[in-house]
């Protein structure tokens, strides 16, 4: 089969490698009819994350048919449309009982790293995928539920709103700050109102994805370039701060405008994948009384999320802003790589162009 396989800082390729196959009873094998590029493949392909070694193949977000499964799968048959999570679950270990899924235990990939598709195991950009723990790692897609909106849920939209919208304990009639509107700044300012933020301000210097901003549930958008920004933000509270600011970018810069904005008392959740330190000033910061947070996605909100995605509560396919074959992938990742110039939110790569 094909698949983009990593080569290294900087080196990627579409090449022939053997098809996937069972290993475990657990295990089983999805054909990949659509899958989309993360930020976070960017950041493996600049070299941030050394655990991926040459020739993985890369991806953790798609949307398959089951192929095969292996004797232990149960919940799952040959057939089944289903959403790959970025996630592995054992479901059986400490964690998984938990519902930290993020960091289970089981033996596949690395015990204690729930992240392992396209990171410590070969992952869904690709034709085929050999997907652990069948079982609870995939989800069957419910009828009328779309490639484009399902594979969304693999990864943005349950991120966004575990890691920014639960975490920072949004609350009916907050004032939200969520500072960065790409696809996981969008996906979190999708997802507050799910919780009742009654105000929500964007902050990011692209006056284009501003201008997004306002069709994922914005209400008010910010640019960080005015010299007046902070004022701008304070405008919308009553001048103490932000009751919750979301951080959705991974850069020390956007953390601390996110420290800067919320009041004594709220929240600041980090959803941005930092890839250097950033600057923590408790000897300004503890007497503020305010709280800190930040993780990896578990996932234990994709049922509830797909279901809202089924009833037309979530408008998940807005995200997907452009399509490629999967035989386009080089092109595709140059698109989302330069996406202040192509406008690229998500790009989706399928089998077949259906657009």
């Amino acid at each position: 089969m094909k698949a983009l396989v990593y080569g290294g800082p900087g080196n990627k390729s579409w090449t022939d490698v053997p098809d996937p196959r069972i290993i475990t009873p657990t295990d089983a094998i999805v054909r990949i009819d659509t899958t989309t590029i993360c930020g976070t493949d960017l950041h493996i392909l600049k070299g941030d994350v050394p655990a991926v070694q040459e020739g993985r193949v890369l991806g953790h977000e798609g949307v398959g048919t089951v192929t095969e499964v292996g004797s232990s799968v149960t919940g799952i048959r040959t057939g089944d449309r289903v959403l790959i999570s970025c996630i592995k679950s054992c479901g059986h270990c400490s964690n998984c009982k938990k519902g930290l899924y993020s960091h289970c235990s089981g033996e596949e990939g690395q015990a204690g790293i729930g992240w392992i598709f396209g990171h410590l195991i070969d992952g869904t950009q690709a034709e085929y995928v050999r997907v652990p723990y069948a079982d609870n790692s995939l989800y069957k897609l419910p009828h009328g539920v779309t490639d484009d909106q399902a594979v969304m849920l693999s990864d943005i939209l349950p991120t966004a709103f575990e890691i920014g919208v639960q975490a920072g304990h949004i609350k009916p009639g907050d004032v939200v700050a969520i500072v960065g509107a790409g696809p996981i700044g969008l996906a979190a300012m999708a997802t507050s109102g799910l919780y009742g933020a009654a105000t929500i301000i964007a902050i990011d210097p692209d006056e284009g994805r501003l201008a997004r901003a306002r069709e994922f549930g914005a209400t008010e958008v910010v640019n960080p370039e005015n010299p007046g920004w902070i004022s701008d933000v304070m405008s919308y509270t009553d001048g103490a701060g932000v009751d919750v600011a979301i951080e959705a970018v991974g850069i020390p810069d956007t953390f601390d405008m996110a420290l800067r904005l919320v009041r004594p008392g709220g929240n600041v959740a980090n959803i941005g994948v930092h890839g250097k330190s950033v600057e923590l000033r408790l000897q300004d910061l503890w007497i503020r009384n305010i709280n800190i947070s930040m993780g990896l996605v578990n996932t234990n909100t994709t049922p509830m999320l797909l279901r809202l995605v089924a009833q037309h509560k979530i408008t998940a396919e807005k995200f997907a802003t452009h399509h490629f074959t999967l035989a386009q992938i080089i092109d595709a990742y140059d698109t989302f790589s330069r996406a202040a110039e192509t406008h690229a939110l998500k790009v989706v790569l399928s089998r077949e162009f259906h657009h």
